[in-house]
């Protein structure tokens, strides 16, 4: 890419997107081009076809997606896949007929089987069973890196797919039905925490509610109180973090260094698996994940785990030997990173 490049950003307001935008912008590229969702709805191939053929943008990363935990996963199943299909089917096909030097999907590491070996490299993608929760959302991102795969070969395109591990940062979803464990457990354990300082009025400008009272009934609907927080399952699974703004360096580094065929063996005759993972390599159990939270924001009170609840897949690591030895290493440690994503909360909150 050069400074001048016109680069479009799918999904700029989201975790994953937002991250990206401001790497670029830091880098010097200033030549961006974002969309909300009501100025440019990606499910309408209509409306994703004009604005192509009358931006004609150089580069695309493609971070919009429908995103949520493992709660919103399993309940809104039927709009995980459909809304993320027809993004990807949207932007990608229409990269393709407008002549994008290079796009990069952004998938994710649920794309793995349930029961996969650790760490997952690239290799195991389509080996065995999904996870149930979150399968319609996994379909989904599979079916995107084949569509790059496909393109690239039939059509000669250079889309690259990168999956990164859980992510966490500036511009999370902090909601407490539809947030991924990291983000809701540090507003669960701090809102813990107000109540058992009796902060009622910072627990009703966060939660907007007219009294404690109403607060505190909706709030334990999702296991807080002043003397604990429930988490759901046994707290035994094991997760990867990656701070976002490393991922999104890692992406604008794929994006400046590597094309697709630096991601596959010239020497297989079936090219398959072309997807990087990008995370850490290193996890931590859901129970020293909240231990860690507690600790950092200072909540006195029990962590209770609800094994009722299901635990979804029980480990799921990364193997990022593939990036690394595409040149690019992470730098943000998960104890500096839940520090700063939890002052980003407070500060976001005022």
């Amino acid at each position: 890419m050069h400074k001048d490049s016109k680069i479009y950003v799918a999904g700029h307001r989201g975790l994953v997107g937002s991250a990206i935008l401001d790497n670029l912008h830091t880098k010097g590229y200033n030549n961006t081009i974002v969309r909300t969702h009501k100025e440019l709805d990606l499910t309408d191939s209509e409306q994703t076809r004009r604005f192509f053929e009358t931006e004609k943008p150089d580069y695309v990363f493609l971070a919009a997606a429908k995103v949520g935990g493992i709660i919103a996963n399993n309940v809104y199943r039927a709009d995980f896949i459909y809304e993320n299909l027809m993004i990807q089917n949207n932007v990608i096909h229409q990269s393709y007929k407008n002549n994008v030097k290079k796009l990069l999907f952004l998938g994710s590491t649920c794309i793995y089987p349930k029961n996969c070996p650790q760490p997952m490299k690239e290799d195991y993608l389509l080996t065995d069973t999904l996870e149930y929760t979150n399968e319609p959302y996994a379909i989904a991102k599979i079916a995107g890196i084949k569509m790059c795969e496909s393109y690239n070969l039939q059509y000669g395109t250079n889309f690259i797919s990168v999956m990164p591990t859980n992510l966490y940062g500036p511009n999370d979803n902090f909601d407490l039905e539809k947030s991924h464990v990291l983000p809701a457990l540090v507003r669960k354990i701090h809102l813990a925490k107000l109540l058992s300082e009796d902060r009622f009025e910072d627990v009703l400008s966060d939660t907007k509610h007219k009294t404690i009272e109403e607060a505190k009934v909706y709030l334990s609907t999702f296991g807080v109180s002043a003397e604990s927080v429930e988490i759901w399952g046994t707290g035994k699974p094991k997760r990867e973090f990656l701070w976002s703004e490393d991922m999104a360096d890692a992406c604008v580094f794929i994006m400046e260094n590597r094309n697709f065929s630096d991601t596959y063996n010239k020497n297989e005759k079936e090219i398959r698996n072309t997807h990087i993972n990008i995370g850490t390599g290193k996890d931590v159990s859901i129970a020293q994940l909240a231990e860690t939270v507690k600790e950092i924001i200072g909540f006195n009170g029990k962590l209770i785990f609800n094994s009722d609840k299901p635990d979804g897949t029980m480990r799921k690591l990364t193997d990022v030997s593939k990036l690394n030895d595409l040149g690019w290493q992470h730098k943000i440690e998960l104890e500096e990173g839940i520090k700063k994503a939890f002052n980003w909360y407070l500060n976001k909150r005022l």
